[in-house]
């Protein structure tokens, strides 16, 4: 009994003590944040510019946090440093253009019609692959990028949409194609995943020049970055570094890729076979090269390319703008007649509906995404490392938080992604008048400013359009010219005016004296 009355008494105390806390708090509180307040200010407004605090605001404004931090970085490890998901710099983008919305000269589609939105890549090939949708995954490598389980989120994800998942220049899962329902095998220049067995499991082979956020640099990855399963797929003895050369053993000069993509097309037995390049300066001399070769799909990476870790030099400094890149690639195909022939794919910085609209309209044939079907897959799953890691953690290889990813979970976030993408998008092109997104063109857009216009060909918003004649309307031209034509009625001799008679002169002495007054 005494032992439960001290326990009572003692939390009773405490209560009591707390309570008095708080309501000193709230006595002193409002004094005491006006005091510190007010000798910060005192002290950030007296100081001498060295010794005052406020230095570091002026010269963070000078110097963006960003590159205060990546040099930090550079002068702690005197290495390249890797930054994730590409430049943060700001290029020319899509936001310069808006679609013409249908409404009276052309209407709108009711909003029960089905939009065709199937799409096929390499339709020369053998066996052209066909997609349910334009929107596929972009290159994700297993081992040198992401997880097992992320891969085969996205295989999943992409399966239950129809549309086709990209190995990257990682390994090759089986289990990754046994899910699959569309795969595309990225022949690297490395020396894993190019046995016979495996090339002829693939629905079409991309052979990787480059990509947007590293153009063709080589890929470097130190032995602790990865072990485990992956360097057994890879056969990469434990401790030895894994390197992917910036060039193709088979490809040492550009005549030597015609017969690699004729030997990559036999032994697949026609499947598509492409190419994907970063967007270059000389971008039409390698579109010539891949055109010689009679390559059955051509993928271009823009300049705001995501990746798994690149140099910022390489990131911030190399590589076209994507959208640069998307209309100088389908005007050289036009101008060479094989537009219709070899499929055209674009990436690098996608992450709205309508940019990927607005790309198909200016020529491209299908998009595809890497940065935002990570952030996709992962949505409410950072909450798993925020605010102590980056979202990054679940889904690298060699993170630290990997075993806490749920791939059912990413693979519905990822279903859903596409599916919400592809909504907006049917709902667009029924906006625009049109049955089909294959359907939508340049004509269906405009330019809001004359740079954009420039860069893409697209007619300029202050420019006016000459209406077309429509059924039973007569043209504005022929029914201005008849306007005019039309002559006046004539007017009976009744109704001409008559001329005013002039007022007949005096005859008499003295108006000749008035008419004569000038001496």
């Amino acid at each position: 009994m005494k032992w439960y009355s001290f326990l009572l008494g003692s939390f009773a105390g405490a209560l009591l003590a707390i309570l008095l806390a708080g309501i000193l708090l709230l006595i002193f509180m409002r004094p005491l944040i006006k005091w510190i307040s007010s000798s910060f200010m005192k002290r950030l407004m007296s100081d001498r510019y060295p010794e005052n605090i406020w230095e570091m605001v002026s010269a963070l404004t000078r110097t963006p946090p960003r590159i205060v931090i990546e040099n930090s970085l550079r002068a702690e490890s005197g290495k390249i440093i890797e930054r994730p998901f590409g430049s943060p710099r700001k290029f020319l983008n899509f936001d310069g253009l808006i679609f013409s919305a249908a409404q009276i000269a052309t209407l709108p589609i009711p909003e029960d019609t089905p939009v065709e939105m199937k799409t096929i890549i390499g339709p020369r090939a053998k066996k052209p692959l066909i997609l349910d949708i334009p929107l596929l995954s972009g290159g994700l490598g297993y081992g040198i990028g992401i997880t097992k389980e992320v891969k085969m989120a996205i295989a999943k994800a992409t399966a239950a949409v129809g549309t086709a998942t990209n190995t990257g220049e990682g390994g090759f899962l089986p289990e990754d194609r046994a899910t699959a329902k569309h795969f595309i095998l990225q022949y690297n220049s490395a020396h894993w995943s190019k046995s016979p067995e495996i090339l002829n499991q693939a629905d079409a082979i991309e052979i990787h020049f480059g990509q947007g956020a590293s153009a063709g640099s080589a890929s470097i990855i130190p032995p602790e970055y990865m072990e485990g399963e992956a360097r057994e797929i890879l056969q990469i003895p434990d401790g030895e570094t894994v390197i992917i050369p910036s060039r193709h053993p088979d490809v040492q000069k550009p005549e030597d890729l015609k017969p690699l993509v004729q030997r990559l097309r036999t032994i697949t037995r026609g499947v598509p076979i492409g190419i994907k390049i970063c967007a270059s300066a000389q971008l039409e001399a390698d579109l010539e090269i891949a055109i010689q070769s009679q390559v059955d799909f051509i993928s271009i990476d823009g300049g705001q390319a995501g990746t798994k870790g690149a140099a910022p030099v390489l990131e911030d400094d190399f590589g076209l703008p994507t959208i640069f890149a998307l209309t100088r690639a389908v005007q050289y195909l036009k101008n060479r007649h094989v537009k219709n022939q070899i499929s055209l794919l674009i990436g690098g910085g996608f992450s709205q509906p309508g940019d990927c609209l607005k790309a198909l309209a200016l020529g491209a044939d299908a998009v595809f995404m890497g940065t935002s079907i990570i952030w996709a897959m992962t949505h409410k799953q950072v909450t798993k490392t925020v605010p102590f890691e980056p979202p990054t953690q679940l889904v690298y290889y060699p993170g630290s938080m990997t075993d806490q990813f749920d791939e059912d979970e990413a693979a519905a976030n990822l279903i859903n992604f596409f599916t919400s993408y592809i909504e907006e998008m049917n709902v667009a092109v029924r906006a625009i008048g049109k049955t089909s997104v294959h359907q939508v063109g340049v004509n269906d857009l405009v330019a809001l400013d004359e740079w954009t216009s420039k860069v893409t060909k697209v007619r300029l918003v202050t420019e006016p359009f000459e209406p077309p004649i429509f059924p039973g309307m007569e043209s504005v031209e022929k029914k201005e010219l008849k306007e005019e034509s039309k002559e006046l009625p004539k007017k009976s001799p009744k109704e001409q005016p008559k001329e005013k008679e002039k007022p007949k002169e005096s005859n008499n002495f003295f108006s000749f004296l008035w008419r004569n007054k000038r001496t």
